[in-house]
């Protein structure tokens, strides 16, 4: 909910306090005041409560208040056209006379009361559009004039302007030049047709052509001889003098909108009760809220009728607002003989006049004028770079198609990379990780075969037996074996133990060459070559034991390369989502930071001083950092925070002095930062 919601739906709330109230005492037993019986209905002509409701009359004026409140719907706010449809359904503006339905006095006073009610909602809900409108019109004149202070600032942006701007002066020089000789032309032919000298103009195509190349020559040299800036000042100069010039436009623009909003803020629709006002207080507001809205409405009209006028200073502008309010001849007040039954007529009138014809009209002046002096349009500042790239076309088309076949391939490969990358690096990891959890044997990690190890080692052992079989004399040191010996060798070879072959080794290796001839050195050779194999595939599954333990890090290892890529690109796509539709996060925490800086400026321009209050400018300036922070702010905060953050908005507003204010914007940057830091 912005700020405007949030006070308009606060007035709303006090005018179904304040404009209720006379009409709920009128049916209480409650002593009352001299002035409000006196206010009373003489008792013939009261009419009780229930047959003022059953009126179809006042039956349409509650549907149509209902409608303008802002509970009506999730918008606090209606639209211009719906506040005047709503008001024309009421027939408030036609007057007393137009409703025929109004027989009793006692009736004819409830329906005024519910008519009053009507219009102050009615004024209630066109008080927040245009707070609104004046809200939407300031924001974005702060980014015209950082663009005129940044070509202000440097002489290559100052220079890029001048060359961004160079068609429009050559246009206009041209069209000056052009609208000039048309005008010698045609005061020639008149001339001629008068018989001034006709012989001498000649009629020849020669003669045309000569005169008219020296009234276009004439033209050229006036318009060069008249334009002096032109022909002392460079064009960089020329445009940096307009640039400034239409940087003092926006500023005064802006300034004069600030003061209108804290005018209207400040003054507009003050009914002066608490939430908390008992019934008696409210009763006697009920006299003057009246007052409250002719004179706020007025206070509005006069507002958007003299808010343009640049070249009034702010405290001008006020005054003059004051004046126009306090002598307006449609206040009740400035009129000599007060038709009380007329006075909603006269409001519903003002305020539809107001919505249909002056509100449109500041509008559209507002944006012509921003036009004037905003930064130049996007086919201005990008006409250069567009003509270059449209006078490249046709290259850049010629290049597509002749290299069509290569981006054709470029595209395919690109598509057919990313399909393998999501299989291979992010599937396949993945089944491979949910196989590991399931104990899937195919999953399983294996350096050597399963049975690769057994086959080997039983071999061993085969060979060791037959060895001690064949030379028991190495193994035992008797001449044969009995079962038990050859199960103990066996048992010995499984540990490792092949103490016969090398017994025959180093036998043997004392004479290499008999050995090799006669001895058994190659066979024991080649058995403690199969025993270092053997030997290898025991720390290799040593290893493969050692892998299959850790098989589910390996695997989440194995997947941590391609979720990283998907992660970071699927970060970057929301990036570049982000960008389109808003601020992203740090950045809004960026502008957070500037807008508090704004605000600490505004109130120091105000005045440090204890218990001084802003001006109406200053106020209006507030007010409109004030939302941006707000809007800017909605997101970034947890619920239950974010409403302790517009408690401390509303003290950083309310006028109670700016060192008030200081505070309280103090406790927003010590209370809040953790969230923008």
């Amino acid at each position: 909910m912005s700020s405007v919601a949030g006070r308009v739906r606060h007035l709303d709330a006090q005018v179904d306090q304040i404009s209720l109230v006379p009409l709920t005492l009128a049916d209480e037993g409650e002593s009352d005041s001299e002035e409000t019986i006196l206010a009373r209905p003489c008792p013939s002509e009261a009419v009780s409560k229930v047959d003022a409701l059953s009126s179809p009359r006042v039956q349409e004026l509650l549907r149509i208040s209902k409608s303008l409140s802002t509970t009506s719907s999730s918008r606090s706010l209606l639209s211009p056209q719906k506040i005047c449809r709503l008001l024309q359904q009421s027939r408030i503006a036609d007057g007393p006379g137009a409703v025929t339905t109004r027989d009793r006095s006692g009736k004819q006073h409830f329906e005024r009361e519910i008519e009053w009610y009507v219009v102050g909602k009615a004024t209630i809900q066109t008080y927040g559009v245009i707070l609104s409108t004046l809200l939407d019109q300031i924001i974005p004149l702060s980014d015209d004039i950082w663009y005129w202070e940044e070509v202000l600032a440097s002489y290559s942006y100052s220079t890029l302007y001048t060359i961004q701007t160079s068609p429009i002066r050559a246009w206009t020089w041209t069209e000056g030049i052009y609208v000039s000789s048309r005008t010698r032309l045609r005061q020639l032919r008149m001339a001629s047709a008068g018989g001034v000298d006709a012989r001498s103009l000649g009629n020849s195509v020669l003669q045309r052509w000569r005169r008219f190349y020296s009234i276009v020559r004439v033209s050229i040299e006036e318009r060069t001889i008249g334009d002096l800036p032109r022909r002392v000042l460079s064009p960089v100069a020329l445009c940096r003098g307009q640039a400034r010039q239409k940087c003092v436009q926006l500023r005064r623009l802006r300034e004069m909108i600030a003061s209108a909003l804290g005018v209207i803020i400040g003054e507009g629709l003050d009914f002066e009760v608490s939430d908390e006002a008992a019934k008696s207080e409210m009763a006697e507001k009920s006299h003057e809220w009246k007052d409250v809205l002719e004179r706020s409405v007025s206070l509005m009209d006069m507002v958007l009728r003299g808010v343009l006028t640049l070249d009034t200073p702010t405290a001008e502008f006020e005054e003059q607002v004051f004046a126009s309010v306090s002598t307006d001849p449609e206040l009740s007040v400035n009129m000599e003989d007060v038709n009380e039954p007329e006075r909603p007529a006269v409001l519903a009138r003002r305020l539809m006049e107001l919505l249909d014809l002056a509100l449109p009209q500041h509008v559209a002046a507002t944006k012509r004028l921003v036009v004037e002096n905003g930064r130049p349009s996007p086919l201005i500042r990008y006409w250069l770079p567009a003509g270059l790239l449209l006078i490249s076309s046709s290259t850049i088309l010629r290049l597509l198609v002749n290299h069509r076949s290569d981006i054709l391939n470029w595209v395919a490969d690109l598509g057919t990379t990313m399909r393998d990358f999501w299989f291979n690096w992010v599937i396949e990891p993945a089944k491979r990780i949910i196989g590991t959890i399931r104990h899937d044997s195919n999953s399983e990690i294996a350096i050597m075969s399963r049975e690769s190890l057994k086959a080997d080692r039983d071999s061993l052992e085969r060979m060791v037996v037959d060895f001690a079989l064949d030379n028991p004399h190495l193994a035992t040191g008797s001449s044969s074996l009995n079962d038990a010996q050859i199960s103990e060798v066996r048992a010995k070879v499984k540990e490792g133990d092949v103490t016969p072959v090398l017994k025959a080794y180093e036998k043997d290796l004392r004479r290499p060459f008999v050995g090799a001839v006669k001895g058994d050195l190659v066979r024991a050779l080649l058995i403690q070559v199969q025993k270092t194999k053997v030997d290898l595939e025991v720390a290799i599954s040593g290893i493969d034991a050692l892998l299959k333990s850790q098989e589910l890090v390996f695997g989440f290892v194995g997947l941590t390369p391609g979720i990283l890529v998907l992660v970071a690109t699927v970060r970057y796509l929301r990036t570049l989502r982000g960008g389109r539709k808003g601020l992203r996060r740090s950045q809004r925490a960026e502008r957070i930071v500037r807008v508090l800086r704004k605000i600490d400026r505004i109130l120091m321009e105000a005045g440090a001083v204890e218990n001084k209050l802003l001006s109406y400018q200053h106020h209006g300036l507030l007010l409109c950092e004030v939302h941006v922070l707000r809007e800017l702010a909605h997101g970034l905060l947890p619920k239950d925070v974010e409403k302790e953050f517009i408690q401390d908005l509303d003290d950083v507003v309310n006028l109670k002095g700016t060192h008030v204010q200081h505070m309280a914007l103090e406790r927003i940057r010590w209370a809040y930062s953790r969230w923008w830091s």
